[in-house]
C-alpha cells in the first residue's frame, strides 16, 4: 500500500463523508512542484510533506488540513505561487499554506530579525486559522526527527529554536506527546551526552521500580474495585528532557528523582475522580502542598486533572495523576482533540475560544513590540510561564505568570485599571504593589484618577501584557515631554540670536525642513531635538536665511568648576538647561547620572533609573554628575502610607510625624475602604534623602501605620 493509500483510508475513519479527492489532486502538485529536489538524507523531497501528512492524520486532522500539510512547502521551495494554489484548490488551502511559508524573499539585517518575523507572520496566521500551528508542529516533528541529516551548527539552532518557540506552543496547545518528543529530540541534539547517559540510566532504574509502580498499580485497582469506581490505571514514564531539566535547575543528582514513573488513574466521570483520590489518600499519606485539582479550575491550554504525591508501601513518593477519559485525550491531545471530541453547544461560549487568551496577548504583543530581540523575548516569557490562578472580589478567575503582582493583575481587568493603580488588597488585606501573588487569592485593586505607571513597575511586573503595556504609556509620556523640552531648548537658543522662535515653529518653512530631515511632523522634528537625535544649531541654520548671526556675547566661563544653579555639578560642562527627571525624581542624597543632549540640555535621573539602564538615551551621552547642594532648595517626593486600620486622629498623626521633620506636605491624597484600611499618599517637600528617611522612620513609628515607601515620579 502506497503513503497516498494509507491517507486516503485513514482519514474516512475520523471524518466521514470527506472530499479525498483534493488529497488525490494534491499529491501530484507536491510530487510535480518538489520533481528532483532532494533532502539532506538523500530521499527525494516528496517524503517530508508525504511524512507531514501522516502526522496530521496522527492529529485526527480535517483533510483540508492534511492537504494544506501535503503542500506546506511548495510556495518557499519551488515555482509554485500562491494565486497558482487558490486557483487548484481554493482559498482556504492557499491561505493555510501561506500561513507557515516563511518570509524567504526578504532581506533582513540579522538572523534574529528574519526569526522574530517569521513568528510574527505565523502568529498573525495561526490567530485567523489555528489550522496553521498544526502543519507547523507536524513540520518541525518531522524535522527533528532527521535533525541527525543536517550539518552539526544548523542542528543546534533548530534545536534550540524548538525548545524555545515550538515545545512551548505544543505545550500551550496541550499536545503533551508533541511537547514531549520536541523536548527529547532537542535534548539528544544539545546535549548529546547528558541524553546517551540519561537513556541509559533511566532504563536500568526503570527496571528496578517497575515492580514497585506495578505493587501500588494492583492496591488502587483492589480499592477502587471495591467501591465500586471503575478505572484504568497505568505507569507513565516521565520524558528524558523534564527529567534532565529537573537535575539541572534544582541542582539535584539523577538517583535523587523518585518520580520517574508516575501512576496514571483514568475514570469515566469527574465525581469518579474525587472519590478515587479519597480512596488513594486513605491508602497513603499525601506529601503536603503536592495535591492541585486542575478539574476546578483548568490549566489554561485545557488540561484537567487531580495531581497528588502520596508515600508508598516503600516509603518513596509515588506522583498519581487522576482524570477522565475525555480530560485524558485532551491532555494527551491538546486541542486536536478537542475538534475531534467537542461536543456541540447551543449555548455558552466555546471552550477552546477561552483557552486562548495567552494568543491575543502575543497578538498585543507583536502589534506594539517592533524590536525583533524585544519581541522573541516577549514570546519566550509567554510561551514558558507557569500559570498562578487568583480571583477577582466576584470570583472570576485570572490566570498569570508565577511571580506576578497586583499590577499584573490589573492590567488583566482593564489596562485603565492598570494605569491607575495605587494600592491592592489581597484577601482582605492591604498589599504593597510588589507583593507576589499566590494560588487562590483574591485580589482587589485600589485606583486613583491622579495615579500613572512608572518605570519602577517595570522592576516587579511579569507578564507581558503589563510590561508593554507599561512601556507604551512611558513611550507616549516621553514624546510628550521631549517636545515640551525641544520646545524650550528652541526658544531658550532662538533668543541667543534675536530669533522669534514661536513665528518659526508655526511658520511654513519649518514643515519642509522636517520633511527633508526625515520627520514627518513639526512636532516629530521638535521631540528629536528633545531627545537630542537633532542638533537645533542646525535647524536654526536651515530656517535662517543667509545662515545665523552671531549670538549675543556671553560672559567667560570661570576658572572653578562648573555648577548650575540647580544644585548639580557637571564634570566639564557648562551652561546648560538642567531638569530633573520625572520618571525617578532624585533627591540629593540620591547616586545619580546626568544625561546630555546635542542641544545642550541635561536631565539628571537617579543611577539606577530603569530609563538609564535599559538605555533608553544613548550611552555615550550619559555623563557623571554630583550634587553640589550647599543650601538645597526644597524638592517634591511621593511617599504612600499603608495603613492597617484606619482610626480617629491618625491622619492627624502621620501628618505631625512629618511635620515634626521639617517636611511640607503639598498634596495628600486619602483612600480608605470598607474595612477601614487604606493608602495615603503625600508629596511632601524635602532637603534631601537624609530628611527623606526620618520622616518615612518617624511615619513607621505611628500605630497602625503597616508600612512606608517611596514612590518614584510624580
Amino acid at each position: 500500500m502506497t503513503q497516498l493509500e494509507i491517507l486516503i483510508e485513514a482519514i474516512p475513519k475520523y471524518q466521514p463523508g470527506a472530499d479525498l479527492a483534493v488529497l488525490e489532486r494534491a499529491y501530484r502538485f507536491s510530487e510535480a512542484s518538489h520533481q528532483g529536489q532532494q533532502r539532506a538524507s538523500g530521499e527525494p523531497y516528496l517524503s517530508h510533506p508525504l511524512e507531514v501528512a501522516h502526522l496530521l492524520v496522527d492529529f485526527k486532522m480535517d483533510v483540508t488540513t492534511v492537504t494544506a500539510g501535503l503542500l506546506h512547502d511548495v510556495l518557499e521551495d519551488t515555482h509554485a505561487t500562491k494565486d497558482q494554489l487558490e486557483r487548484e484548490f481554493g482559498k482556504e488551502i492557499a491561505e493555510l499554506v501561506d500561513g507557515v511559508t516563511k518570509l524567504g524573499k526578504l532581506a533582513f539585517s540579522s538572523r534574529e530579525e528574519r526569526q522574530a518575523e517569521n513568528f510574527r507572520k505565523m502568529l498573525i496566521a495561526m490567530a485567523r486559522d489555528l489550522r496553521v500551528i498544526m502543519i507547523k508542529l507536524a513540520d518541525r516533528l518531522h524535522n527533528m526527527r532527521t535533525l541527525h541529516f543536517l550539518p552539526n551548527d544548523k542542528g543546534r539552532k533548530i534545536a534550540q529554536e524548538t525548545l524555545d518557540i515550538y515545545a512551548p506552543l505544543a505545550h500551550r496547545l496541550g499536545m503533551a506527546n508533541v511537547k514531549a518528543e520536541l523536548e527529547d529530540l532537542a535534548l539528544r541534539t544539545l546535549h548529546a551526552d547528558d541524553y546517551q547517559d540519561l537513556q541509559r540510566r533511566v532504563a536500568k532504574r526503570r527496571l528496578e521500580r517497575e515492580t514497585d509502580i506495578n505493587q501500588v498499580i494492583t492496591i488502587i485497582e483492589k480499592k477502587l474495585s471495591e467501591v465500586g469506581i471503575e478505572s484504568q490505571i497505568r505507569g507513565r514514564p516521565k520524558h528524558f528532557y523534564s527529567i534532565w531539566k529537573k537535575m539541572h535547575d534544582q541542582g539535584r543528582e539523577f538517583d535523587e528523582i523518585y518520580d520517574l514513573t508516575a501512576v496514571r488513574v483514568l475514570t469515566s466521570s469527574v465525581r469518579d475522580c474525587y472519590g478515587a483520590l479519597g480512596v488513594i489518600h486513605s491508602l497513603w499519606k499525601p506529601v503536603p502542598g503536592r495535591f492541585k485539582d486542575f478539574i476546578a479550575m483548568p490549566k489554561v491550554n485545557m488540561y484537567q486533572s487531580l495531581h497528588t504525591t502520596v508515600i508508598g508501601p516503600k516509603g518513596e513518593p509515588v506522583e498519581i495523576q487522576i482524570r477522565t477519559w475525555e480530560m485524558h485525550h485532551i491532555a494527551e491531545e491538546g486541542i486536536a482533540a478537542h475538534w475531534l471530541y467537542k461536543e456541540k453547544k447551543t449555548t455558552g461560549k466555546d471552550k477552546v475560544d477561552e483557552s486562548f487568551a495567552w494568543l491575543r496577548q502575543l497578538m498585543e504583543t507583536q502589534q506594539d513590540t517592533k524590536d525583533p530581540s524585544e519581541f522573541l523575548d516577549s514570546v519566550r516569557v509567554d510561551l514558558f510561564q507557569n500559570e498562578v490562578y487568583v480571583f477577582t472580589p466576584k470570583g472570576d478567575v485570572k490566570a498569570l505568570p508565577e511571580g506576578a503582582t497586583p499590577i499584573d493583575f490589573a492590567y488583566t481587568v482593564h489596562t485603565k485599571v492598570g494605569e491607575h493603580t495605587v494600592g491592592a488588597k489581597v484577601n482582605g488585606k492591604l498589599v504593597p504593589l510588589r507583593y507576589v501573588l499566590r494560588q487562590g487569592d483574591i485580589v482587589e485593586i485600589i485606583t486613583s484618577p491622579s495615579q500613572h505607571p512608572s518605570r519602577d513597575w517595570l522592576k516587579i511586573v511579569k507578564s507581558t501584557r503589563a510590561r508593554s503595556k507599561i512601556n507604551q504609556w512611558l513611550k507616549v509620556e516621553e514624546r510628550a515631554r521631549s517636545i515640551e523640552l525641544g520646545r524650550e531648548m528652541f526658544d531658550r537658543e532662538a533668543k541667543k540670536y534675536r530669533l522669534n522662535a514661536t513665528a518659526l515653529l508655526t511658520g511654513e518653512e519649518i514643515k519642509k525642513v522636517a520633511a527633508d530631515l526625515g520627520h514627518p511632523t513639526v512636532d516629530d522634528l521638535i521631540a528629536a531635538v528633545g531627545y537630542g537625535k537633532a542638533s537645533i544649531h542646525q535647524l536654526l541654520n536651515r530656517l535662517t536665511p543667509g545662515g545665523l548671526i552671531e549670538p549675543v556675547e556671553r560672559p567667560r566661563p570661570s576658572a572653578t568648576r562648573p555648577k548650575t544653579d540647580q544644585g548639580v555639578r557637571i564634570r566639564g560642562v557648562e551652561d546648560l538647561l538642567v531638569r530633573f527627571a520625572k520618571c525617578c525624581n532624585p533627591l540629593p542624597g540620591d547616586p545619580i547620572v546626568g544625561f546630555i543632549t546635542r542641544g545642550r540640555g541635561l536631565t539628571v535621573h537617579a543611577r539606577d533609573c530603569l530609563t538609564v539602564a535599559k538605555s533608553v538615551l544613548d550611552r555615550e551621552r550619559i555623563i557623571d554628575v554630583e550634587w553640589d547642594v550647599e543650601e538645597p532648595a526644597k524638592r517634591p517626593v511621593r511617599v504612600a502610607v499603608y495603613i492597617g486600620r484606619d482610626r480617629p486622629g491618625l491622619l492627624s498623626e502621620i501628618t505631625g510625624a512629618i511635620g515634626g521633620k521639617n517636611g511640607n506636605i503639598t498634596k495628600a491624597e486619602v483612600t480608605v475602604t470598607d474595612d477601614r484600611r487604606g493608602i495615603n499618599n503625600f508629596v511632601i517637600e524635602v532637603a534631601d534623602l537624609s530628611q527623606l528617611q526620618d520622616i518615612m522612620t518617624a511615619i513607621r513609628e505611628v500605630p497602625d501605620v503597616i508600612n512606608v515607601e517611596r514612590v518614584r515620579g510624580l
